[in-house]
């Protein structure tokens, strides 16, 4: 590598090293996602107000929801009492969820809902109406309660908010609770601003228990908790009596992080869940395993050539040749009675009748084919020179008596 392209890397690697360098040291940009979850800690969040319940409610035992209120309800002991508190940009509520809501309240209990809306099937039964008004550019508003314990402070927002408000409540079963003062802004009809107040918090009895609705659930979030509105958080939570269980609702939130994947369904069931982690397991055990055995490294042994084949037919050829049949056949004779002698123990030194017998018996072959090649091998012993028909014959012969 020469010089130049060495200075072309180290100016590259710079550069990256300074780009990730002021990614890391560059301020993250503040979150103003409303997600009111118990864990977020950004302004929106409701971290501040969910460590603040056991000092609101020192009676009462905190149990953090992370189902849906129907499954909480419906295996709900009626006999302890207990508050449920639900924030969150809007609630909403299925016809199964407010049934055993107001199932629940009916018994004597309370709940607590701050959002811009209640759902359609809460609504109508309590016969509430609600409405925001939003404009494109953001301003304040101030909050108030309306009970003669507390005195005319009044508390300002500044950001997030919806001006959501009730439009129609039911007057005979209804006590209104705090106000918000907000200024609305009517220039699409080429009116002036008006000051506008409404009321945002109500408390409504339902049989035995009450439902006590505020429509500005971000006057309960870190932001506000920590500019000096936790006193209207306090306030709010005075209607509320401290009994025995205090639900708050950390499912039906903006902010809660949920899985989209199949995998939910398997995951969610205890037996499924527990085949999925066991598989996983035996699958990563397989893996380490199989991988560790194919690593070693196994020394290729090459077999033993037989090398008989080749030298035969080198030695033939080499015959072949010579035309040397004479000594070719003298050494396949001499082979062949070494091969009788060694297989079927049958003494060669004297070829004659009885030999032909006792070697037809124990070859399994015909005494007449016996003979005619023992007497062939004879004829031949008996002559001093051979032709290259003689040594074909006797091959012949002696390759048929062994087959």
């Amino acid at each position: 590598m020469d010089k130049r392209s060495k200075v072309v890397i180290a100016i590259f690697s710079l550069v990256v090293l300074g780009i990730i360098i002021t990614e890391i040291v560059r301020p993250k940009p503040i979150n103003w996602r409303q997600s009111y979850t118990a864990v977020d800690k950004i302004p929106f969040g409701c971290y501040v107000l969910y460590n603040e319940l056991s000092s609101l409610f020192d009676h009462s035992e905190v149990k953090t929801v992370e189902k849906s209120v129907y499954d909480i309800l419906i295996a709900n002991d009626a006999d302890i009492g207990s508050n449920y508190i639900f924030i969150n940009d809007y609630v909403d509520l299925d016809q199964q969820e407010t049934n055993q809501m107001l199932d629940y309240v009916d018994s004597g209990n309370t709940i607590f809902i701050a959002s811009t809306g209640f759902g359609r099937h809460l609504s109508d039964t309590l016969n509430i109406e609600i409405a925001s008004d939003y404009s494109v550019q953001e301003g304040s508003s101030t909050l108030n309660l309306t009970h003669k314990k507390f005195d005319d402070r009044e508390f300002e927002l500044t950001r997030g908010n919806f001006n959501s408000h009730f439009t129609s409540i039911d007057s005979t079963n209804t006590t209104i609770l705090g106000h918000i003062t907000y200024t609305k802004d009517n220039f699409i009809d080429d009116k002036p601003a008006e000051k506008l107040t409404r009321p945002n918090f109500i408390k409504t009895k339902f049989g035995d228990g009450h439902f006590i609705l505020n429509t500005t659930p971000i006057a309960y979030s870190n932001f506000y908790m920590l500019k000096g509105n936790q006193d209207y958080v306090a306030r709010t939570f005075s209607y509320l009596e401290d009994k025995d269980i205090l639900y708050w609702d950390n499912y039906k939130k903006a902010g809660r992080i949920v899985i989209n994947s199949p995998m939910r369904f398997v995951l969610n069931q205890e037996a499924l869940r527990w085949v999925y982690y066991l598989t996983m397991l035996g699958l990563l055990l397989f893996v380490l395993f199989k991988a560790k055995r194919e690593q070693r490294i196994i020394p290729v042994i090459e077999p033993l050539k037989n090398s008989s084949v080749e030298f035969a037919q080198a030695v033939g050829s080499l015959y072949h040749q010579n035309k040397d049949f004479t000594d070719l056949v003298h050494k396949k004779m001499n082979y062949f009675l070494a091969y009788i002698r060694n297989r079927y123990h049958v003494d060669t030194s004297q070829l004659n009748e009885r030999t032909y017998q006792v070697l037809a018996a124990k070859a399994g072959k015909g005494i007449k084919e016996t003979k005619e090649l023992m007497e062939y091998i004879v004829h031949l012993k008996n002559k001093n020179t051979h032709t290259e028909q003689e040594s074909i014959e006797l091959n012949k012969k002696i390759t048929a008596f062994k087959q």
